[in-house]
């Protein structure tokens, strides 16, 4: 009897010890976003977490609402991601190659023909990695307030500007040219953009909390929005993002961003090689690498651990997807606030976790 309680024993003791080490982490994640919080005003903060294919943390710190008191919620509270819609994007882009429907390496006019010729031609592949020479915002157009019908209309933008370098010879972030990509889309998948990002990524990977932010719609679960001036929370003003559907006009929650990872690190919703095409770094004509593949960004860090994932900025949203995939990590964090100091808040979290695995 004795033999197999010590057998027991000895079973269960790496099991006591892996939940005191994640016990131990989520207590000091939670203490890192309430602190970040507190300093950076921010109203609401949703995070989740999950290591080896299962969520191990998801909570809600703060206000949806901040008038109402409605607290946030990690499995229903909608967020605006900013440009980790360019991501979500980048799937629908790489099943219509898998389904050679597209040539990432073609001329943009195969698939846009309406689009001006320009002095140099502009592929898919440059344009998901911010080589096109595709110019980004001016002025006051992050700030637009005018209903686009279409993704054509979307392009009417900067369709006639001149390209601001020869593309593949420079890295020059640019949300319009995924206006491109949308199109292309649409072209090749014989169906207008946001219906095939429904039947393309929404459906198949369960992302039953993400949705197209139609500003001029109730949209229930939808968060508030809001910035800091003065040193006080503020309404944001109204803005209507559907010009940008693509590269930065998605809602989403933390765990339906956690369902999207998985999707693409687990499963068979990606053919072999397809992930592998998305997160590497492409380079320039010159060989330099610009960390960027096809809607991912990439790198190490400090202590060599490769990552992928993106960031997202918006009118009353900043939002980040990091992926480790050799130690299968995925921290999203998600704050209804305009241009938030997250201070690099879920490479902090991620740690926590990655030292006490």
């Amino acid at each position: 009897m004795k033999k197999h309680i010590i057998v027991l024993l000895c079973l269960s003791f790496p099991f006591v010890i892996f939940a005191q080490k994640r016990t131990t982490a989520i207590k000091q994640s939670r203490s890192l976003v309430q602190k970040t919080s507190k300093e950076n005003l921010f109203p609401g903060v949703a995070v989740t977490v999950a290591q080896k294919g299962k969520v191990i943390w998801s909570e809600g710190f703060g206000y949806a609402d901040v008038s109402a008191q409605e607290a946030v919620n990690p499995a229903s509270s909608l967020f605006r991601i900013g440009s980790i819609s360019k991501p979500l994007t980048a799937a629908a882009l790489i099943k219509l190659v898998e389904a050679k429907k597209i040539d990432l390496d073609a001329p943009i006019q195969t698939y846009v023909p309406a689009f001006p010729k320009k002095k140099y031609p502009v592929s898919l592949r440059q344009l998901a990695g911010h080589l096109a020479g595709i110019r980004h915002y001016r002025g006051l157009e992050f700030m637009s307030q005018k209903k686009y019908e279409t993704v054509g209309e979307g392009l009417d933008i900067f369709k006639d500007d001149p390209l601001i370098n020869e593309p593949g010879t420079q890295y020059a972030y640019s949300s319009y040219g995924w206006n491109l990509i949308s199109a292309a889309i649409e072209h090749a998948a014989e169906e207008d953009f946001l219906s095939f990002m429904q039947s393309a990524v929404f459906d198949p990977l369960k992302l039953s909390n993400t949705f197209p932010d139609h500003a001029d719609r109730e949209q229930e679960n939808r968060v508030h929005f809001y910035l800091v001036n003065n040193n006080e929370i503020k309404e944001a003003p109204y803005v209507d993002n559907s010009y940008k559907w693509a590269g930065g006009g998605f809602l989403s929650t933390s765990e339906d961003l956690i369902r999207f990872a998985h999707g693409h690190i687990y499963g068979d919703y990606l053919a072999k090689g397809s992930l592998e095409m998305l997160v590497t770094a492409q380079k320039t004509k010159a060989g330099k690498n610009v960390n960027y593949g096809l809607g991912w960004r990439s790198g190490e860090d400090k202590k060599g651990r490769k990552w992928f994932g993106h960031s997202g900025g918006s009118v009353g949203g900043t939002s980040y997807l990091l992926i480790f995939p050799e130690e299968e990590l995925v921290v999203v964090t998600l704050v209804n606030l305009s241009s938030a100091r997250l201070n690099n808040l879920p490479f902090r979290i991620a740690e926590q976790f990655l030292s006490n695995p």
